[in-house]
């Protein structure tokens, strides 16, 4: 049986039986057990069962950080944990960030907790996990986060940014050219895209390199994050855009 305990909530993937939730929630001191068949759409919405218990709110800890979030309404990938600590730790003192997907502030939490970044523009379209990044920013005690209700396309370009995060894997080369134009010289950003495994060193590349057209592209690193399906691969490039 595989699982991922999120706070006091048990995600199942498979392998359970209907007379063990009792028992399981014992063993794993959890107050509800849960089934996430898949997160569907642009606002990244769980399809789900509860399987044990009532109660789908929590709050997890994770690298110094605490989330508050609701698992019957927003997204949690807890195989990005190593990410989120690694984007944190690279962002320099007096740094202005875009977080575009926020989500319930996965990576601009992070950022605010561990490094000493100016100021950090958090967008999200899912009025949901818009919510629980407000109620983040206030149980984390951050005061550098602005967190903005919207689509990315349509808020990123009122900022300028020293580092950008596209933490969304399914349509995001559809926003590199929005963010890569929300770049100060020398930025960076960190694209995330599926990808099948022997095209991980070209397509996500060149699609940053013909979104950034005249500016110069320095590719800093290609970062393989997890299996995301048989062959494909959820991988991070990191560039810097001049």
């Amino acid at each position: 049986m595989k699982y991922k305990k999120i706070g006091d909530v048990l995600i199942l993937d498979k392998g359970y039986s209907n007379d063990d939730f009792e028992e399981l929630s014992r063993k794993h001191n959890v107050k509800t057990i849960m089934k996430i068949d898949h997160i569907q759409g642009t606002k990244r919405e769980p399809v789900f069962k509860v399987l044990y218990g009532s109660e789908t709110e929590t709050i997890n800890k994770e690298n110094g950080c605490l989330f508050k979030l609701d698992l019957a309404k927003v997204m949690w990938s807890k195989g990005n944990n190593n990410e989120r600590l690694r984007v944190a730790k690279l962002v320099g003192g007096d740094e202005t960030v875009i977080d575009m997907f926020a989500g319930i502030g996965y990576f601009s939490i992070p950022i605010a907790v561990h490094s000493k970044a100016r100021e950090i523009f958090s967008i999200e379209i899912n009025p949901n996990s818009y919510h629980y990044l407000c109620e983040n920013i206030k149980l984390n005690k951050v005061k550098n986060i602005t967190p903005i209700l919207g689509d990315c396309m349509v808020e990123t370009p009122k900022f300028k940014a020293d580092r950008i995060i596209m933490g969304y894997v399914k349509t995001t080369h559809h926003y590199l050219k929005v963010a890569i134009d929300s770049l100060n010289e020398g930025g960076i950003i960190h694209y995330h895209e599926t990808v099948p495994e022997k095209l991980i060193d070209t397509r996500p590349i060149e699609r940053i390199k013909d979104q950034a057209g005249n500016r110069d592209v320095e590719i800093l690193s290609v970062n393989k994050i997890k299996k995301y399906s048989p062959g494909v691969w959820h991988v991070v490039i990191d560039a810097r855009i001049f």
